[in-house]
């Protein structure tokens, strides 16, 4: 004889409540990855004109001039049958989840708004466009800003005495990464904004715990950055230090809204 769920005892029920939630988590984390397959596919279309551009340092002449750009580049080789393809393909991901990502985010809103009130649910035709313009514009500052210098201080480090070839792999590797994460990071304060929103940090908490946030900070730039140089690192953690402050003035923000 089955049951019906209110026949079932208290930690049956939670446990099915568990299970769903699980179930509904897998449904959108599959919807996600779709999209960035779809994107991911779409991107293979013009990833020879990403990876021409990343390989000929098309770096805007902002933090250096011209010479000092070339001298950033180096010249790069292959010494792997397979190291061209797999650095494509790792240059068509990176292409494909910038596509993709309003998609996946908007699948996190999904599975989040159910918890929400109804008019907090309105706030992802802001949460979604937002956070895609804070991926976007941290690529592109990281690339701007940071990887010139960076490029620059690695590849003319100790040049007098060692001739300086990167690899392919090596050379895309450093530089999706490095992107890639600055892109996330720069999504921080729209993250804080939220949770201070919704009640969880408030700017007064993120003040008096700004020791652990340099800390925090300082472990982040590590893993952003590839290299154990601190050039680089400190390029890293300069960005991340005014993210950090700006998280503070949005959660202040939110908090003030979460009050009223």
């Amino acid at each position: 004889m089955t049951q019906n769920a209110q026949d079932l005892p208290p930690q049956a029920e939670n446990q099915m409540g568990i299970l769903d939630h699980l179930n509904e988590l897998r449904i959108y984390v599959v919807r996600a990855a779709i999209g960035l397959f779809v994107g991911t596919i779409v991107a293979f279309l013009f990833t020879n004109y990403i990876f021409e551009f990343l390989l000929q340092c098309n770096y805007p002449a902002i933090i250096l001039d011209e010479a000092a750009i070339q001298a950033a580049c180096g010249k790069v080789i292959t010494t792997r049958p397979t190291e061209n393809i797999e650095n494509f393909l790792r240059v068509a991901f990176l292409a494909g989840a910038m596509l993709s990502m309003p998609w996946i985010v908007f699948q996190l809103w999904r599975f989040i708004s159910p918890g929400l009130h109804k008019n907090e649910r309105r706030y992802v035709y802001i949460f979604v466009p937002a956070i895609t313009l804070l991926f976007v514009g941290g690529v592109a500052f990281a690339w701007a800003f940071l990887m010139p210098p960076a490029l620059f201080f690695l590849n003319t480090f100790l040049s007098e005495n060692i001739e300086i070839n990167w690899t392919v792999d090596s050379y895309i590797s450093f530089v999706t990464g490095f992107l890639l994460w600055l892109g996330l990071a720069f999504e921080m304060p729209l993250v804080f904004y939220f949770l201070a929103r919704f009640g969880l940090v408030s700017a007064q908490m993120l003040r008096e715990n700004w020791r652990f946030a340099v800390v925090g900070i300082a472990v982040l730039a590590a893993i952003i950055t590839p290299s154990i140089d601190p050039v680089t690192m400190l390029l890293t953690m300069i960005p991340l230090t005014v993210l950090y402050l700006a998280s503070i003035g949005l959660s202040a923000l939110g908090y003030r809204q979460f009050l009223k």
